[in-house]
């Protein structure tokens, strides 16, 4: 069981502090206490921080109350602290803080491949989606995509129907749906696999959560596959994020039909495919023990 009290001094920092919060991860992970770090910013600015003398961690009743409502509304709070933290997401640079799951990660979930694509797809871009996350399922990986409209709603359904494992990861807290017409199938990766979340539980869509989200479905997979994308798609976005995460990104080759893409794929780690097993044939070699690079 996480530390409970560990995780509220967490949410005190985020809450009250004036650091980035990516910087509070660093923080709270080199001390190796968030309750360490939450003292020591309050001895530093005491005015910032509850606004008083007493110490904040003497403080965190509130928050540990709220978060066990959160518990028993099925949402698992995971922090950097705690060891069920994903191991994929702990390795990159802008990890969040923390993530609220509802369902479960699986230890297999470590083998994931993000499918990410236009809201408003083609025929064609669903049939490839569809085909690359049946492929994935098969070959034991977990299909990573954004619970968005067209590409993502393909591949989620795919691994669904194949019977294998997809995590959702969304641009809203775990109360809310966006769109709203995927509630139903919101529920349904909740209960057989996990939805994932960085952001508050009420917190609805907005322009600034969306890139945010791309950037865990990036850290949580090994590779990111961009199906379909034109250069306003957020998928464009986690392309970018996966190169910088030194993770590969994979891009059917009628996305080369866009700037972006071409230029893209001339940068070290992209590569075009043009069939689903390319993708988990160099996935396992740059995987493999003694690779050295992405």
């Amino acid at each position: 069981m996480p530390d409970r009290t560990e995780a509220a001094a967490l949410i005190a920092l985020l809450r009250a502090g004036a650091r980035p919060w990516t910087e509070y991860a660093d923080l709270v992970e080199e001390a190796g206490s968030a309750v360490a770090v939450l003292d020591r910013e309050h001895d530093a600015v005491p005015a910032t921080l509850f606004g008083g003398e007493e110490r904040p961690s003497e403080r965190l009743e509130e928050i540990v109350a709220e978060i066990e409502v959160w518990e028993a509304e099925g949402m698992r709070l995971r922090t950097v602290l705690d060891p069920s933290y994903p191991d994929n997401l702990r390795g990159v640079h802008d990890r969040p803080p923390f993530v609220f799951i509802a369902g479960a990660l699986a230890p297999d979930d470590a083998r994931a491949i993000a499918v990410v694509g236009s809201r408003v797809a083609s025929e064609h871009g669903v049939w490839a989606a569809r085909a690359i996350a049946e492929h994935l399922v098969d070959q034991k990986y977990t299909v990573v995509s954004g619970l968005a409209a067209g590409i993502d709603n393909a591949a989620h359904t795919a691994a669904l129907a194949r019977g294998g494992r997809t995590l959702a990861v969304i641009g809203t807290g775990l109360r809310r749906c966006y769109p709203p017409q995927h509630a139903e199938l919101q529920r349904r990766i909740a209960a057989e696999c996990a939805v994932i979340s960085q952001f508050w539980p009420d917190s609805p869509p907005s322009r600034r959560s969306f890139p945010m989200r791309n950037a865990v479905m990036s850290g949580l997979s090994l590779a990111t596959v961009v199906v379909e994308a034109s250069l306003t798609s957020g998928s464009r976005i986690q392309a970018r994020l996966a190169l910088d995460h030194g993770r590969p990104v994979f891009l059917l080759e009628s996305v080369l039909e866009h700037e972006w893409a071409r230029e893209c794929a001339a940068r070290p780690g992209a590569r075009v495919i043009r069939s689903p097993d390319e993708i988990t044939t160099i996935v396992e070699r740059l995987t493999s023990p003694g690779a050295l690079v992405a």
